[in-house]
């Protein structure tokens, strides 16, 4: 099953660089070092135009902090474990060549795709936000419709942004109680996973589904389908604490195979 999912590598890392987790790369690595992980990724966020506080993502002052720290790291670290520097993201359809611009600066290990926030009036929403205001917000405008254009963000983003993996895919609206996928939703999920085969774009599994929802992002029939298109999986906790990084990787063995045979 290792050949499907490589457990021994986390895909999805942040840190204090971000404003919403806490610790420094160095706790990271020494954590996934502890967890008997051969390489990781940190995956800060890049966001692009978002009105929104507090601020859930690096300035250029953090990213310049990001890389020389980074380096730091890999050199001291680099026979016991590859040390990868990567970003996060987030789709902004009002700023697609700032987005541009903004992740040519950088000399990225791995590009995730993400999409956190929602323009609603003159305010951006977190979708992945479980503050009630956030949640209210998002639900007057209709969960279907943000859903809508939540997915139709991401297939949009695999031309902007042009990553190496879509994380979290499932994972707009995790924290409202009725949020579901309906047959429309699922066959724009057919549509982006298609576009993601055929441009060699990874799906992440994301392990914090397990605290969440007890399932990882995305569910298991999202994953099968992409599974039947043969897409790579990457494995990511999305860790915002040292203790986090690689949490919930002996499951996944089995919820792939699971995933698979469904």
């Amino acid at each position: 099953m290792l050949k499907i999912i490589d457990t021994g590598s986390d895909g999805h890392i942040h840190t204090r660089l971000c404003n919403h987790a806490v610790g420094t790369m160095e706790e990271y690595v020494l954590a996934a070092m502890d967890r008997g992980l051969h390489s990781m990724t940190f995956l800060e966020h890049l966001e692009v135009g978002i009105h929104s506080s507090p601020r859930t993502w690096l300035s250029r002052t953090d990213f310049e902090e990001y890389f020389r720290e980074g380096n730091r790291l890999r050199a001291r670290y680099a026979d016991r474990i590859t040390i990868k520097l990567g970003v996060e993201a987030g789709y902004n359809p009002h700023e697609t060549g700032n987005l541009r611009a903004a992740l040519r600066q950088y000399p990225w290990d791995r590009v995730g795709l993400s999409y956190h926030f929602y323009l609603v009036g003159e305010r951006h929403c977190n979708l992945v936000s479980r503050r009630r205001e956030n949640l209210d917000l998002l639900a007057a405008e209709g969960i279907d419709r943000v859903v809508t254009a939540y997915l139709d963000g991401l297939l949009a983003g695999l031309e902007v942004v042009q990553p190496d993996v879509v994380c979290h895919l499932d994972a707009v609206l995790r924290h409202h109680p009725d949020i579901r996928l309906g047959k429309d939703h699922l066959r724009q999920v057919d549509t982006l996973l298609a576009a993601m085969a055929e441009r060699g774009v990874a799906l992440e599994i994301n392990t914090s589904g397990y605290s969440i929802r007890n399932c990882p992002f995305p569910e298991p029939g999202i994953l099968g389908r992409a599974m039947a298109l043969h897409i790579p999986l990457v494995a990511g906790s999305d860790a915002h604490r040292p203790e986090d990084v690689g949490r919930f990787f002996q499951r996944l063995p089995d919820y792939v195979t699971d995933a698979a045979a469904a």
